[in-house]
């Protein structure tokens, strides 16, 4: 049972401060509905160290889902604030925390070197990445990308991914 009411007015009051969330357009088939965990939530888990599973997400209702989209998770305060929040909504539901993941001090996403499983993936698609080009993008869409290249993923929105953030041309271009 949640019980931390000072912790839901922090929510509130931080989903009513922040700007509308960014979401990709490969999200589009789930986002409207949030019946799957959006990229920016998979950031935000990740930078907390939380292993949040689809199974825990879909016992979460409609603002539940949106808080942990809106929810700040870019500073030491926040980043406890959102792991607190997110453990207690799973042991809400469930009775027990969900599983801390260990957080990576230096996040390939940070660094300035195109990682080698993205260029990977991208020579898949005959397309070449440069490391020029990895800087360029934000922290979030280089974390995309790593997620979407990941050994045994299924891929399918890393070729929009690319075309999204101007790495390569769209078709109706």
């Amino acid at each position: 049972m949640l019980a931390d009411n000072g912790l839901l007015n922090y929510c509130d009051r931080a989903s009513l401060a922040m700007d509308d969330p960014q979401f990709f357009q490969f999200e589009t088939d789930f986002v409207a509905g949030l019946r799957c965990i959006p990229m920016q939530v998979r950031f935000k888990l990740d930078t907390c160290g939380v292993k949040l599973k689809l199974s825990h997400w879909n016992q979460f209702s409609q603002s539940e889902r949106q808080a942990l989209v809106t929810l700040p998770c870019d500073t030491a305060p926040t980043i406890e604030a959102y792991r607190s929040h997110v453990q207690a909504q799973v042991s809400h539901y469930t009775g027990q925390p969900a599983a801390l993941l260990p957080i990576d001090p230096s996040p390939p996403w940070q660094g300035k070197q195109l990682p080698d499983t993205v260029q990977a993936q991208a020579q898949t698609l005959q397309i070449a990445l440069s490391d020029q080009q990895w800087q360029q993008l934000t922290p979030l869409q280089r974390f995309v990308l790593l997620k979407l290249s990941r050994p045994g993923h299924e891929n399918q929105n890393f070729l929009p991914a690319l075309q999204e953030f101007a790495l390569v041309a769209s078709p109706s271009a």
